[in-house]
């Protein structure tokens, strides 16, 4: 797999996946495209968080230290994103993002997209409507595992 990036471009998936192709090309300008080596830290749990993260290829792992202990949250795949909530509400990241292979990912500042927006305010609007889609299906997600959690506690309270 190439280590550098001979024309970036971001592909039809995920949340840019409603953007024409004219329309994704000019968003990457909007952005870097950075190549991150195996085990390298994209995020660090605590620290200021303002930024999106697309992932093109590779993969990382969302994860965070409980009782001493490193707990893996989520995988994250080719065409997913994470970090769109603190484009909404900046704040600290609430877990760690780190490469567990050689990835290409594309990283947007909350300036960054606000440019896009005052200069392609249709496509941005394409681009919002991934995003919240995005976060919308996560929010379902976890309530489902938060449901069949408390169904589990509830069950074993009764049970024993």
């Amino acid at each position: 797999m190439s280590t550098h990036f001979d024309r970036p471009e971001l592909p039809a998936l995920g949340i840019v996946s409603a953007l024409e192709e004219e329309d994704r090309r000019l968003l990457s300008d909007y952005g870097e495209f950075l190549p991150v080596q195996e085990g390298d830290t994209l995020i660090e749990e605590g620290a200021d968080q303002n930024s999106l993260l697309f992932l093109i290829s590779g993969l990382l792992h969302v994860v965070t230290t409980k009782d001493d202990k490193l707990v893996l949250l989520a995988r994250v795949e080719p065409g997913e994103s994470i970090g769109e909530v603190n484009l909404f509400d900046p704040f600290k990241a609430s877990a760690s993002v780190v490469a567990k292979s050689f990835s290409q990912v594309w990283k947007a500042r909350r300036n960054d997209l606000d440019d896009f927006l005052n200069a392609y305010p249709e496509a941005a609007g394409r681009l919002m409507i991934g995003l919240l889609s995005e976060m919308s299906k996560r929010l379902r997600n976890m309530n489902q595992k938060l449901s069949n959690t408390e169904l589990q506690s509830v069950l074993q309270e009764f049970f024993h």
